[in-house]
């Protein structure tokens, strides 16, 4: 077996860490495992160690939204996580929220706008949130306050296009789905902005497992991450985040994105919820392992 990690994405650093766990409990597992970071050589490796299957632990563009995936399909490689539509549209913030609308599940509104455009004036009303919208483990997110008196100030290295989301208040809740069942409700607690510090440093954020909310917001957070999941044609392991505006009930919980590849280190939330349930890290991968295919 393979266990890709690394790669070129502004998600390197998170996908090592992922990598390693996996690494670590697939051996426990049993299995035998060969680590390849996903470089410009990536399919000369493959076919040099040609593995019966493939642990996809990579994040970010070109390595969880369908390149790789393709790469895995032409090699006729079994590989695990979805497969390449679902995980290029899963990628894809916008088209996201296109399948979410066709499914009937609630979001918040967003338009793609051009990086010229976003500095020169607010594209919406504050509060909202600038965001690329195929990154994930939100990297370059700017929330502008309601209180702004100008646009945000970017980084030079944002790209030219760009999302801009209606800022959605309220608590911040996970469900992660293992095939065709939702595990269980995260409810992340986190002194201010749930930013890539929060979500990868120790101590960063606490994560309430179960989320101590009121049952039908708890039942609505695992039917709407199942459908979302089935929706984009998800396969094996998917999280989707919410955010829940108590003051609005039901009417107050939005989807905000859907994750294909779900990090896998000491604080990612996925084996947390899995082991809540009785699913250890070892059995956990042996699970996505024993699911991988291609053609999908």
């Amino acid at each position: 077996m393979a266990v890709l990690l690394g790669g070129p994405s502004a998600e390197r650093e998170v996908s090592l860490s992922s990598g390693r766990e996996c690494i670590a409990a697939l051996t426990e597992a049993g299995y035998e495992v060969v680590a390849i970071d996903a470089g410009d050589d990536l399919v000369s490796r493959l076919q040099e160690v040609r593995p019966d299957v493939v642990f996809n632990a990579l994040h970010g563009r070109r390595c969880e939204d369908g390149v790789v995936q393709g790469v895995l399909e032409w090699l006729r490689l079994p590989y695990t996580h979805s497969g390449v539509l679902a995980s290029a549209l899963a990628m894809d913030k916008q088209k996201t929220k296109d399948i979410y609308r066709a499914a009937g599940l609630p979001f918040a509104q967003s338009v793609l706008a051009d990086k010229a455009e976003v500095t020169a004036g607010h594209v919406m009303p504050p509060p909202y949130v600038v965001k690329p919208f195929n990154e994930g483990s939100s990297v370059g997110v700017y929330l502008v306050h309601d209180v702004a008196n100008g646009p945000p100030k970017l980084a030079d290295d944002m790209p030219d296009r760009l999302m801009v989301e209606a800022f959605a208040p309220g608590r911040e809740l996970t469900t992660t789905v293992l095939g065709d069942r939702a595990l269980t409700v995260t409810d992340i607690i986190v002194d201010g902005w749930y930013d890539y510090d929060a979500k990868y440093g120790v101590g960063g954020s606490k994560h309430v497992v179960p989320a101590d909310i009121p049952a039908p917001i708890f039942d609505a957070c695992l039917d709407y991450a199942q459908r979302a999941h089935d929706a984009l044609g998800c396969r094996g392991l998917s999280r989707t985040d919410f955010r829940w505006d108590e003051a609005r009930g039901l009417d107050g919980l939005i989807l905000l994105e859907t994750n294909t590849q779900p990090g896998m280190t000491p604080t990612s939330l996925a084996p947390e919820q899995a082991a809540f349930c009785g699913i250890s890290f070892p059995e956990l991968m042996t699970w996505m392992v024993e699911d991988a295919s291609c053609d999908r």
